[in-house]
């Protein structure tokens, strides 16, 4: 990571390569896209990092599915921050979006990904 992403981000992210990601652009006249398969690499309840077999622009506008072991969310709404190579893929920098948009806040969701957080803090420890 480099200096400017850790000055950006609010808290620390907790590695979480075994949950299981999975990402769908949301499309403008609600035509379903089919969801690319990513390897989470960090995670927490503002944003995550993914490595993405293909690119992402900033801005493209997402929905993420989690699964894992006592893991299960979907459809949270996200969206791209940064994109750049990254080993085999490319490293997606992803943000919740009910951080900046008001109106799309859920408790519910808050709630869901800060018990996410908290299972990978724990297995860190």
């Amino acid at each position: 990571m480099t200096t400017d992403d850790e000055d950006r981000r609010i808290k620390n992210r907790y590695e979480a390569q075994c949950l299981e990601v999975q990402l769908r652009e949301r499309s403008l006249l609600g035509r379903k896209k089919l969801p690319t398969a990513v390897t989470c690499l960090d995670m927490n309840r503002y944003g995550m990092a993914v490595l993405s077999p293909k690119p992402l622009e900033p801005g493209t506008r997402l929905y993420i599915d989690f699964s894992g072991k006592y893991i299960s969310e979907s459809r949270v709404a996200a969206r791209v921050v940064e994109n750049r190579s990254f080993q085999t893929g490319y490293r997606v920098g992803i943000q919740f979006s009910y951080l900046h948009e008001k109106k799309g806040y859920s408790r519910a969701v808050d709630n869901a990904l800060s018990r996410i957080e908290g299972f990978y803090n724990r297995f860190a420890s």
